[in-house]
């Protein structure tokens, strides 16, 4: 089983959220993941009854998630099946969510409830 398609001590990390942004920027590809989300270890012809496209069209995205280490694949006998790997996205998310969140979100929220305990004094 393959766990990451990349050499990633020679890809920086910058090349390697760019190959994931990408990955995730279109709307079949995300679809593909919630899909795997749901039930892993899908096969394509499963996949691919979910979409109304070609299989070649599946097989075009499926690569995509697979050179972005978002899907590995098992070969099981003749089959060949196709595994969510989170971790490229736990990684952006580390990286390019939490920092621009954490702080800011619990200043909005700390915000919000001062305005709302103020509204809340000045209607009673």
């Amino acid at each position: 089983m393959t766990i990451w398609s990349h050499n990633v001590g020679s890809v920086r990390d910058d090349d390697i959220d760019e190959v994931v942004f990408r990955a995730l920027a279109d709307g079949t590809r995300r679809r593909l993941l919630d899909l795997l989300f749901a039930r892993d270890g899908r096969t394509l012809t499963e996949l691919e009854e979910e979409f109304e496209m070609t299989r070649f069209g599946v097989m075009k995205h499926l690569k995509v998630l697979v050179e972005a280490g978002l899907v590995v694949t098992r070969k099981e006998g003749r089959s060949t099946l196709h595994f969510l790997n989170p971790v490229p996205i736990r990684l952006v998310h580390d990286r390019w969510i939490d920092k621009f969140t954490e702080q800011r979100v619990a200043a909005l929220s700390d915000l919000k409830a001062r305005l709302e305990d103020n509204r809340s004094q000045e209607g009673t």
